[in-house]
């Protein structure tokens, strides 16, 4: 169930629907921190748990029986989930290191690259940009991008073709590769 909260400040006459209390609130934040969440992320973490809560009432669901229960859980959903994205993460960044050269370049090229890519990949449309990043920097199967987006297999597939292609036209017309 939902409670109306009071807003401090400005506009303080109007109300703003905050669905957990602060017992429930500390609760959330002692599952994200137990479960390896950063102390930074907690706040993230809480908002994330409101949000899904309004996402369910939005949506016609019935709130749950035991609102402090179903937070925790979605609470230590949300702490695997950050595990999962480190991971993923740092699942990157070996297999970038595995691909780097073993010269390595002078930080001056190294820093072009990066700029040249950044600004490849901001002139890209924003499908393909969106593909390319989950697939190259979030590390998501093709499958798994296109259950994400909601788009079949094969335009994942042809989004990727046509934003590598660009993007390696592009570096190659400045002339960084």
């Amino acid at each position: 169930m939902l409670r109306r909260k009071a807003r401090r400040g400005p506009g303080a006459d109007q109300a703003v629907d905050d669905p957990l209390d602060a017992a429930q609130e500390r609760r959330v934040r002692a599952v994200l921190a137990l479960g390896g969440v950063p102390q930074a992320d907690l706040p993230d973490g809480v908002q994330q748990v409101r949000l899904r809560l309004l996402e369910r009432t939005a949506s016609g669901r019935e709130a749950p029986r035991d609102l402090s229960a179903w937070a925790a859980v979605v609470a230590s959903n949300l702490a695997m989930d950050w595990h999962r994205a480190r991971r993923r993460q740092e699942r990157i960044g070996e297999r970038l290191a595995a691909l780097r050269p073993t010269e390595q370049p002078c930080g001056e090229d190294s820093r072009l690259l990066s700029l040249a890519v950044a600004q490849g990949l901001d002139e890209l449309p924003g499908p393909q940009r969106q593909v390319l990043v989950l697939r190259f920097y979030a590390d998501l199967p093709v499958r798994g991008i296109a259950e994400e987006l909601g788009i079949p297999e094969g335009t994942v597939k042809s989004r990727l073709h046509s934003a590598v292609r660009a993007l390696r036209d592009r570096l190659h017309e400045d002339e960084v590769v």
